[in-house]
């Protein structure tokens, strides 16, 4: 749970609003992540397809089921919401320049990790720091 004085300056509707986001991302990812570690063929066949082998399956599960968990950790749910956003970035790449699919879902995703990260910064100083340089 949040610090008082945090949900305060953020604001009860944020406050919801972050956390619907960050259910919906924690489900989103772990469902995905379940996906590449348990081996569905979908993702066998994708990860095939990129040609950089399994072990990045694992890897991408592995970073997303871990994602899923930090993201409704309110200590970590920043910090894990601009990691798995940084892989939504990859996602995109790979979509774009490797197996050639639209990618518009990877790109909603990072949308809704990077409003995570935006609304959880007050819950991680190093993060909310960077946030207020740069904006």
């Amino acid at each position: 749970m949040s610090h008082p004085s945090t949900t305060r300056r953020r604001g009860r509707a944020a406050t919801v609003v972050s956390w619907v986001l960050q259910v919906l991302l924690a489900l989103e990812f772990l469902a995905a992540g379940l996906g590449k570690l348990l081996g569905s063929q979908v993702t066998v066949d994708m990860f095939a397809e990129i040609g950089a082998g399994q072990w990045l399956r694992y890897l991408v599960g592995a970073l997303e089921v871990a994602g899923a968990v930090g993201v409704v950790l309110p200590p970590l749910a920043a910090l894990a919401a601009a990691c798995l956003a940084a892989l939504m970035v990859g996602a995109i790449i790979t979509d774009v320049a490797v197996i050639e699919e639209s990618p518009v879902v990877p790109a909603v995703v990072l949308v809704v990790a990077v409003a995570v990260a935006v609304l959880r910064r007050d819950d991680f100083p190093a993060l909310r720091d960077r946030l207020r340089r740069s904006g």
